[in-house]
């Protein structure tokens, strides 16, 4: 099987990218590190196929982008939609923020953050414990 996620051949543009992050992001991850939101592991500078994502956290395959100005140049947000299309053909689900969000309402950030997390924790839970219920004969 093909290796899709931090791959070797990206390892060196994940290292540079994560020496280089833009201020929204080094704020963000204050908050995402040591599994601060609902003791979830988050990475930084994480890669699914080429495409390098700002923040991932592997256990629901949620990846959350911050978008500069770059992002807003024309012919940037059709190539965004693309690669972020590519990345959920792997089941990644996507959250995207601006930077000025990011800085002037970080309180809301990590709150549309906590609640996604939650909402993906409910979706992969439900069907562990259906499938354990099967398992164990317990159908009622």
């Amino acid at each position: 099987m093909t290796e899709i996620f931090n791959r070797q051949t990206e390892k060196e543009a994940r290292r540079k990218l994560r020496k280089s992050l833009p201020p929204a992001e080094i704020i963000l991850w204050s908050k995402l590190k040591h599994r601060q939101i609902c003791s979830q592991k988050f990475r930084r500078q994480f890669s699914v196929g080429p495409f390098v994502v700002d923040f991932y956290c592997p256990t629901l395959k949620l990846a959350i982008e911050i978008d500069g100005d770059s992002h807003f140049q024309l012919g940037e947000q059709n190539k965004d939609r693309q690669r972020q299309r590519h990345i959920e053909s792997f089941g990644v689900q996507f959250l995207r923020f601006r930077n000025n969000v990011v800085r002037e309402n970080l309180r809301g950030v990590l709150e549309a953050i906590q609640w996604k997390v939650q909402e993906l924790e409910r979706s992969v839970l439900i069907p562990a414990l259906t499938s354990s219920k099967e398992t164990n004969g317990d159908q009622r």
